[in-house]
C-alpha cells in the first residue's frame, strides 16, 4: 500500500515536472509576459500622469488606485497566457505524445493548472508591483505614505485576481481547444458582456468572476452598498475557477485528442 501510494506521488511530481518544463520553454508564454509587462509600464505611466494633475491632497489609497488602474486591461495579457498554456499542445499536435507519455488524464490536466498557477503567480506579482511602484515614485511627494500591509494585501490580491482569470482562461481554453474561439469569447465577455451587464443584472453582477475578483485588490467606492469583501471576492472568483477547471477536466477525460 506504502508502495502504491509512493509510486502515485512520484508520477504526479513527474507530471507536474513535465508541465512546468512544457510551459517555461514555450517561447509565447515569455513573449506574452513581456508585452504585459511593458504595456503595463505604458499604462501606469499614462494613468499617473492623469493623477498628478489633480494630486493636491490625494492620499496613499489614490496611489494604490492608481497603480492598479490598469488591472481593467492588464487581464487581457493573463488571458491570453492562459489560452496559449491551454491550447498551444492541440495547435501543433503534441497532445497526442503528452498522452501517450501520461494517459492519467484527470491528473495530468490538474497538474497543468498547478504549474500554470506557479508560474502566474509571481509573474502577476511582478507586473502589479511595476504599476505600483510607479505610481509611488511619480507621485511619492503629492500623497501620504501607503502602509506596507495596504500595499501587500493589495498587491497579493491583484496577484491572485490575475493567477484566477489565467486558470478561468486555460479551463476554457482546454473545453475549446482552440485559440481563435476561446480568445474571442473570452475578451468577448471581459470587455463587453460584463461591462454592459451592470444596469441588467444589478442583484447578481457582483457574483461575476470578474467583477469579484475586482474586490479582491481595490477598494470599493463609500456609496457601493453591494460592495464584497476581498475574501468574499476571493471565494466567489475562485469558486468560478474551480468550477471551470472540473468542466474542462472532466470534458479531458472523456473525448479523444
Amino acid at each position: 500500500m506504502r508502495a502504491s501510494v509512493v509510486s502515485s506521488s512520484r508520477k504526479i511530481m513527474h507530471m507536474l515536472g513535465s508541465e512546468l518544463e512544457k510551459l517555461v520553454t514555450l517561447p509565447l508564454i515569455w513573449l506574452t509576459l513581456i508585452v504585459a509587462f511593458l504595456a503595463n509600464m505604458v499604462l501606469a505611466a499614462a494613468f499617473t500622469s492623469a493623477g498628478l494633475q489633480g494630486a493636491s491632497g490625494a492620499g496613499a489609497q489614490s496611489i494604490l488606485n492608481t497603480g492598479l488602474a490598469s488591472m481593467g486591461y492588464l487581464q487581457a495579457g493573463f488571458i491570453i497566457l492562459g489560452i496559449l498554456a491551454a491550447c498551444s499542445e492541440y495547435e501543433n499536435g503534441q497532445i497526442r505524445t503528452t498522452l501517450t507519455a501520461m494517459p492519467w488524464r484527470g491528473y495530468q490536466l490538474s497538474m497543468k493548472y498547478v504549474a500554470l498557477a506557479i508560474l502566474t503567480v509571481p509573474a502577476a506579482l511582478i507586473i502589479a508591483a511595476s504599476g505600483v511602484f510607479y505610481s509611488f515614485m511619480m507621485m511619492k511627494d503629492a500623497a501620504a505614505a501607503i502602509e506596507m500591509d495596504k500595499m501587500i494585501e493589495a498587491l497579493a490580491g491583484a496577484a491572485g485576481y490575475l493567477t484566477i482569470t489565467t486558470l478561468i482562461s486555460a479551463a476554457i481554453g482546454a473545453l475549446l481547444r482552440r485559440t481563435t474561439p476561446a480568445l474571442a469569447l473570452l475578451i468577448g465577455y471581459y470587455f463587453i458582456v460584463s461591462p454592459l451587464s451592470e444596469p441588467y443584472l444589478p442583484r447578481i453582477f457582483n457574483y461575476f468572476p470578474d467583477i469579484a475578483g475586482h474586490y479582491m485588490y481595490m477598494k470599493p467606492a463609500s456609496d457601493d452598498i453591494n460592495a464584497l469583501t476581498p475574501m468574499q471576492g476571493t471565494g466567489i472568483a475562485g469558486i468560478w475557477a474551480i468550477i471551470f477547471m472540473a468542466g474542462a477536466i472532466a470534458a479531458y477525460r472523456r473525448r479523444d485528442a
